[in-house]
């Protein structure tokens, strides 16, 4: 599997995915293995929200890039490739844990440490991210999925709606919800 080196710029990114998508369904493996360097710490992020394991993120991430390749043919380009991707994603990851429950909200690349932070800076938000991973969980598993897909993985209502399948206005709802209980939760500790 390939591994990405560097992250490319938002532009960059949104100018050429639709030409990489196209070469990439034509047969280009160097175009798809450049889609898989874009994508594989959003799609691994994902992973170990459900599987909380490197071992089984990693076969996970992988059955992803394998779906995606053979269903390129398929990719409309009526949403971004980015939220075709994490349809499928989620869809892996939901058939893989429905027995287990294991659900982990709230990405792990959202503790990526800053450079400028201090270490006082780098520890108060690790706890904050604790705290707030904790009361998420003791959430019902809908309100923390759409949370979750919103606020860690930056997707409007529309693009949470595709990949889950829940209507938008109960994302939205679900959403407002468990901003609110989240609200309630966490008033006075942090």
């Amino acid at each position: 599997m390939v591994k990405p080196e560097s992250k490319p710029s938002a532009g960059t990114a949104e100018k050429d995915e639709t030409v990489l998508v196209r070469a990439a369904a034509g047969g280009n493996s160097r175009a798809f293995a450049e889609l898989v360097k874009r994508y594989y710490r959003r799609i691994t992020a994902f992973g170990m929200s459900f599987f909380k394991n490197p071992v089984d993120t990693e076969d996970f991430v992988q059955d992803v890039f394998i779906k995606a390749y053979t269903k390129l043919d398929t990719f409309r380009g009526d949403a971004l490739f980015s939220t075709w991707l994490t349809r499928i994603a989620y869809t892996t990851a939901v058939n893989s844990i429905k027995r287990r429950k294991e659900y982990l909200p709230i990405s792990d690349e959202t503790m990526v440490c800053d450079g400028d932070w201090s270490p006082e800076e780098h520890e108060l938000r690790r706890i904050t991210a604790e705290t707030v991973r904790e009361a998420v969980k003791e959430l019902p598993e809908r309100f923390s999925l759409c949370l979750d897909l919103y606020f860690f993985y930056d997707m409007p209502y529309a693009d949470i709606c595709e990949v889950t399948g829940i209507p938008i206005n109960t994302v939205k709802s679900h959403i407002f919800r468990a901003k609110k209980m989240l609200r309630d939760k966490l008033t006075g500790i942090i």
